[in-house]
């Protein structure tokens, strides 16, 4: 269409062969030279209205160059009729036209209810001129045609900006849940290794076997982790509350932590569960990652999720701030959730997620 549609503008043109023959058929003299050069004049403005204007990338012209350009395309309809007499006042419709492309807004249609007035009336007060109130009809036609043309472009264009936006931010969301997810993955995966490696490298000497559970165990967390982090990026990752419930068990056992940890999910309805096992995950990392506690407490019900510590973790601003709480932040808001962290009656830190007060 940028090629195609400009041509195609620009072959109406042809119509101003009807005043060019009437100028050509006029005495030779100034008159009919200062037509016919009008006449040529105004196809080349026209085309150049067109191939500049009325394409779908086209734009409005500024309101002092589209004034310009239609004044002069006025006057030489004017030096036109010169020669060619009313059939000069053809050389209107494609002011019209070009008005509609160079302006691009509804006021450009005055320029068509000008041109029919002109049309109507100075063929009656000009001598040895007949009416041609035909030309009204054309002019509104053309108007008409050539302004929905102009709008539906508008509205393709605007319509193809904002499917472009829409790709754009679908690909920001993407990346953001799969740096969420491999973050809140690997966070916590690579702190139980952490955990496990140094109480393996404490039994080493002291309980050989047991030491080597605890490297067999880091073996499988590293598998695992990797699994994770592969299924994240391919969307096929699922993160269950019973199995985050188990794996913060093991944990804690693992770090010495002494952990009252729920062992049934039942009571959390379905739409909260990988909510409260993201939370479950976030909480167990940071428990063991910053809290230095002795104790945590997990506490449960159908709308909240509460985890206590009676560590010394960092301070609640430093917790607010982290990527781990701004994602799980994001994950709660979208099923009407909120998480909050405070003091913890044990003495640590409080990981709360509810769905009571929140708003979405």
């Amino acid at each position: 269409m940028r090629v195609v549609g400009p041509v195609l503008g620009i072959v109406w043109a042809v119509f101003l062969l009807q005043p060019w023959q009437a100028a050509w058929a006029a005495p030779h003299g100034i008159e009919r030279t200062l037509s016919l050069v009008a006449i040529a004049g105004l196809a080349v403005s026209f085309a150049w209205v067109v191939l500049t204007r009325a394409g779908p990338h086209g734009s409005r012209l500024p309101d002092p160059r589209t004034g310009f350009v239609l004044a002069g395309q006025v006057v030489l309809v004017g030096v036109s009729t010169l020669a060619a007499g009313e059939e000069g006042l053809v050389g209107l419709v494609f002011v019209c036209v070009s008005a509609i492309f160079l302006m691009r807004d509804p006021r450009a249609l005055l320029v068509a209810v000008f041109a029919s007035v002109v049309i109507v009336v100075l063929p009656r007060i000009v001598p040895g001129w007949e009416p041609i109130d035909d030309l009204v009809i054309s002019v509104v036609l053309a108007s008409v045609a050539v302004f929905g043309f102009t709008q539906l472009v508008l509205r393709n264009r605007q319509l193809q900006l904002a499917q472009d936006e829409v790709a754009v931010l679908a690909i920001e969301r993407e990346r953001e849940r799969i740096a969420r997810d491999i973050h809140d993955i690997l966070g916590h995966s690579l702190t139980v290794i952490s955990v496990k490696a140094e109480l393996a490298g404490k039994l080493v000497d002291l309980d050989p076997e047991r030491a080597k559970a605890e490297m067999a165990d880091v073996q499988a967390l590293a598998r695992a982790a990797l699994a994770d982090v592969r299924g994240t990026v391919s969307a096929t990752r699922a993160v269950t509350l019973a199995g985050e419930l188990a794996g913060a068990r093991q944990a804690f056992d693992s770090a010495g932590v002494e952990a009252d940890v729920p062992g049934t999910v039942d009571q959390v309805p379905d739409e909260l569960r990988e909510l409260f096992a993201w939370a479950v995950r976030e909480g167990t990392t940071n428990v063991l990652r910053h809290a230095a506690a002795t104790r945590v407490q997990v506490t449960m019900t159908g709308d909240t999720l509460v985890v206590d510590d009676d560590g010394d973790g960092p301070a609640a601003a430093d917790l607010i701030a982290g990527n781990g709480l701004r994602g799980l932040s994001e994950r709660a808001r979208q099923v009407g959730a909120r998480v909050a962290v405070s003091p913890s009656p044990l003495g640590g830190y409080r990981l709360l997620v509810t769905t009571t007060g929140a708003t979405r």
